[in-house]
């Protein structure tokens, strides 16, 4: 088991507010509408498709998808979607706001190796602001990797463990701007660029975007950029078979 007790019990107190826009998860909900758009053009470029029906019979496992806030858009725009948590009251919020929708969404309690059929593959597998949150990364990883398809991807975000995310990510974020609820990051628990293209490369697949993302907190904004070192968004493919 790589998802860490404390976290899912965090989770299970803040399940209530994602889909509040103006609510603790509001940074997400902005981060969320740039990494859609990046998520719909890497598999679009992937597979030499318009944008406009990339996701059409495409079938996405989220990981960690929490309260559904890229799950939920995914299959609206056309994608046959998983989404997988470890914890109850997400998964519960999920599928409440789904069905109150009329959105389709296949979603799971628990970690991939425990809600997965063996063999099951998928053509995109995501990972979005969750290596943060588990003990073990290299392990975590390798689960997710053994999920996607041969030819398929695997989107990751998360968060560099450097000097600036330690400023930016957790003091400024959690406790001088309150943005972000206090403790919702572990600095010791962020990954580096290299780890994460290590640990995927260790499972047989290949990176092939990587970029930097940045957060105007104040002003409630994203947008990509070069400098990896707090928020990135990384791409790997698996050869074909």
């Amino acid at each position: 088991m790589t998802a860490i007790t404390s976290e899912i019990e965090r989770f299970n107190r803040l399940s209530a507010t994602w889909w509040d826009r103006h609510g603790p998860m509001r940074p997400l909900h902005v981060v969320n509408a740039l990494r859609l758009g990046h998520v719909v053009d890497q598999i679009a470029e992937h597979w030499a498709k318009p944008a406009v029906d990339a996701l059409s019979g495409v079938r996405i496992l989220d990981v960690g998808c929490g309260g559904g806030l890229m799950s939920e858009p995914l299959a609206r725009q056309g994608a046959q979607v998983v989404g997988v948590d470890a914890s109850p009251g997400n998964v519960a919020a999920a599928r409440l706001h789904a069905q109150a929708q009329g959105v389709a969404v296949d979603y799971r309690l628990g970690e991939p190796a425990q809600v997965l059929a063996p063999g099951e593959r998928f053509d995109v597998v995501l990972a979005l602001e969750v290596v943060e949150h588990v003990s073990d990364v290299p392990a975590f990883v390798h689960t997710v990797a053994q999920a996607v398809a041969p030819g398929g991807l695997l989107i990751a975000s998360t968060i560099d463990r450097t000097w600036k995310s330690f400023v930016f990510a957790i003091v400024g974020a959690e406790y001088v701007l309150r943005v972000l609820p206090r403790g919702t990051h572990q600095w010791s628990r962020f990954v580096r660029p290299t780890e994460l293209a290590d640990a995927v490369a260790r499972a047989g697949l290949q990176q092939q975007d990587l970029r930097g993302m940045r957060y105007l907190p104040l002003w409630h904004r994203a947008s990509w950029c070069q400098d990896t070192r707090v928020n990135y968004i990384a791409t790997y493919a698996h050869p074909s078979a």
